[in-house]
C-alpha cells in the first residue's frame, strides 16, 4: 500500500535516514517512534508528496485517498462547526458543499437556472454513492466523540480557542475516512473521555492508521506495528509498544554483549602482539594476528539509551491537614460550577481530579493555587504549606526573549550557575540548547522549563493541571520516577491515564450531582466504576 526502498533523506548537514526501507499494508495500525528530531514529521511528508526523496523510491496507489492530522488547524471562521467539519470531509464533503450553493441558486429562478438543475443532476448521485446523505449524522457523532456538545456544533467555528479547532481538524480528517490517516499526536488537545473514544475509533477504523503518540495506552491499543527512526536508521517491530520497547531492550543488551565480547578479544590479542612482537620465534603468530585484525569488520560501540532523569531537592515536612475544602462554590453567570464542595487532603496524598469537559477540573485547581476566589465557601491551606502550581498559562508567561538559561536564572537569582546549568541538563537542555531563546522553544521544551522552575523551588504541596501535555514519552517516564520519590502531597489533573495509574492514590470525581471520593488510585477508580473516566459513563 504504502512502501518506502532505499530512502534517504538529509537537510543540509543533517541525516535523517539512509537507506530507509518500510512497507505499511491496507488496514494496518502502525505507530511511528523516535526522538525529537529524527524524522517522523518528515514520513509523513514523503507520503503525501509534500517532500520528495534524495535517493530511493516512496511508492503509494494513485488512486489512495489519504487523510493528514498535524498540529495546525489553520484559520477557520465564518461558518458552524458541523459545515466546518463536512466541508473537509474530502469528496463527498466538496459535494456536499457544491449541493448546498446549487440548492441556493435553484431557489432564486434566475439565467442559470436550467445550468444548475443540470449540475445539481450530476452532483446527487455521486453524493449518494458516497454515503453523503448520512454525512451530517455522522459528522454530529463524531463531533460529540471528540467533546463537543450538542449546542457547540452550530455556532460559529471562529468562537472556538485553538485547541477545540484542533479537534474540528481532526474531525475532519476521521469523517472523510480516507483509505490511510496519517495522525500527528491526534490526543495532545484531547481530554480523557475523547482519547478513549478516539482509541475505539482508530481500533474499529477499516483503512490503515499511521500515527506517532505520546499516550501509551493508546499506543498499546491501536498499534500493531512499530516503526523506528533513530540515528539514521529505520527498524520496524511487529507489536504494540509495549513489544517494541522489550525487543529494543533485548537487542540492546545483545549488541552490548557483542561488542564487550569483540573488546575482549581484541584485547587479549594486542595483548599478546605487544609482549611477542619483539621475539624472533615468535614472528610467524604476531604477524598472522596483525593480519586477523586487519580483516576482522569492527562491531561500532552501541549507541546506550540515557534516560533523562530529574530528583526534587527534599522537601521540608508540612502539617496533616494540607488542604481543607469546606463549602466552595463558583459560577460563570448562570452556570454554576461548584457547588458546596467539601474535601480535606491530607499530607502526601496525591489525589487526581476526573470529570468530563465543563465539570469544572480547571476551575478548582485555580482556587486551590489562588488565582480565583470562590464565591462562597473556603480553600484553607495548612500549616506550613508551600505550594507549587503548574498549568499551561505559565508556558506563556515564559519571557520570549531571554533564554533557557537566563529565564532560570531570573527565577533563581541566588543559585549558582552550575546548579542552573545541572537543572537544565536534566530537563534536556544540553550544551548549547540551555543558550536556545525561549521564542524558539516548540510546546514540550517550554512545559519541560516551567516544571524545571517549580522542581528548583521543591514545594511540598505541587499542584498540576496537565503536566504531561506535550512531553513525549521518555520525559513522561522521568517524571513519574521523580515524583514517585517525591514526599510532598500532589493534586493533579491530567488525561494520561499511564500517569494517572503511576501517581494517584486517591481520586475526586466532579459529577454534576456533585463530588465523589474515591480511596484508591486511578485503577481503584476503573475497577469501581467499570469506566475509564467519569464522561464516558454519558456515553454509554
Amino acid at each position: 500500500m504504502i512502501s518506502f526502498t532505499s530512502v534517504t533523506k538529509q537537510y543540509g548537514a543533517q541525516i535523517l535516514f539512509v537507506d530507509a526501507s518500510l512497507q505499511v499494508n491496507p488496514g494496518e495500525k502502525v505507530g511511528l517512534v523516535g526522538p525529537n528530531g529524527a524524522g517522523k514529521s518528515t514520513i509523513f511528508r514523503l507520503i503525501t508528496g509534500e517532500e520528495a526523496p534524495d535517493d530511493g523510491q516512496v511508492d503509494r496507489p494513485r488512486r489512495m485517498t489519504l487523510g493528514y492530522f498535524k498540529q495546525d488547524a489553520g484559520d477557520m471562521r465564518g461558518r458552524p462547526v458541523i459545515e466546518e467539519t463536512m466541508a473537509g470531509a474530502g469528496e463527498v464533503g466538496d459535494l456536499a458543499v457544491e449541493m448546498k450553493h446549487l440548492e441556493e441558486r435553484m431557489s432564486h429562478a434566475g439565467d442559470d437556472l436550467e445550468e444548475a438543475v443540470h449540475r445539481y443532476g450530476e452532483v446527487q448521485p455521486r453524493y449518494t454513492e458516497l454515503g453523503g446523505y448520512d454525512l451530517e449524522p455522522r459528522a454530529r457523532s463524531i463531533l460529540a466523540g471528540l467533546g463537543f456538545a450538542a449546542e457547540q456544533v452550530d455556532r460559529d467555528v471562529g468562537e472556538l480557542s485553538g485547541g477545540w479547532k484542533m479537534r474540528v481538524a481532526l474531525a475532519r480528517i476521521l469523517l472523510g475516512a480516507p483509505d490511510a490517516l496519517l495522525l500527528d499526536e491526534p490526543t495532545n488537545y484531547l481530554d480523557l473521555e475523547s482519547i478513549v473514544w478516539l482509541e475505539a475509533f482508530l481500533k474499529a477504523y477499516q483503512g490503515a492508521v499511521v500515527m506517532t503518540c505520546h499516550d501509551r495506552d493508546v499506543m498499546n491499543r491501536v498499534v500493531k506495528k512499530i516503526i523506528e527512526i533513530d540515528g539514521g536508521q529505520v527498524r520496524s517491530y511487529t507489536g504494540d509498544y509495549e513489544f517494541y520497547e522489550r525487543a529494543r531492550a533485548e537487542e540492546a543488551a545483545r549488541r552490548e554483549a557483542e561488542y564487550s565480547r569483540q573488546q575482549a578479544m581484541l584485547a587479549k590479542e594486542i595483548r599478546f602482539i605487544e609482549r611477542f612482537k619483539a621475539q624472533a620465534a615468535k614472528a610467524a603468530q604476531v604477524q598472522s594476528r596483525v593480519k586477523k585484525l586487519d580483516k576482522i569488520e569492527k562491531i561500532e560501540p552501541p549507541k546506550r539509551i540515557v534516560e533523562k532523569t530529574f530528583d526534587f531537592r527534599p522537601v521540608p515536612r508540612s502539617g496533616d491537614d494540607v488542604l481543607d475544602v469546606k463549602g466552595a462554590t463558583k459560577q460563570y453567570g448562570q452556570k454554576v460550577v461548584h457547588r458546596g464542595v467539601d474535601w480535606l487532603v491530607r499530607r502526601a496524598e496525591r489525589w487526581c481530579v476526573l470529570g468530563e469537559n465543563g465539570a469544572g477540573k480547571t476551575t478548582l485547581l485555580k482556587m486551590i493555587a489562588g488565582v480565583l476566589a470562590p464565591d462562597a465557601g473556603s480553600l484553607r491551606v495548612g500549616a506550613s504549606v508551600s505550594m507549587g502550581y503548574y498549568a499551561q498559562h505559565q508556558m506563556e508567561q515564559l519571557t520570549a526573549d531571554r533564554t533557557v538559561l537566563e529565564e532560570l536564572q531570573h527565577h533563581a537569582p541566588l543559585a549558582n550557575l552550575g546548579t542552573l546549568r545541572n537543572l537544565a541538563g536534566a530537563f534536556s537542555f544540553h550544551g548549547d540548547d540551555a543558550e536556545k531563546p525561549i521564542r524558539v522553544l516548540s510546546g514540550g521544551e517550554k512545559a519541560r522549563l516551567a516544571l524545571a522552575k517549580i522542581l528548583f523551588d521543591a514545594p511540598n504541596f505541587l499542584v498540576l493541571d496537565e503536566p504531561t501535555n506535550h512531553l513525549d514519552m521518555v520525559t513522561k517516564k522521568a517524571l513519574v520516577k521523580a515524583l514517585a520519590s517525591y514526599e510532598g502531597t500532589i493534586v493533579f489533573v491530567s488525561h494520561d491515564r499511564a500517569f494517572l495509574r503511576a501517581i494517584s492514590t486517591r481520586v475526586l470525581e466532579l459529577t454534576k450531582a456533585g463530588p465523589n471520593a474515591f480511596g484508591g488510585g486511578y485503577d481503584e477508580y476503573v475497577k469501581s466504576t467499570g469506566q475509564e473516566g467519569p464522561g464516558m459513563r454519558a456515553l454509554d
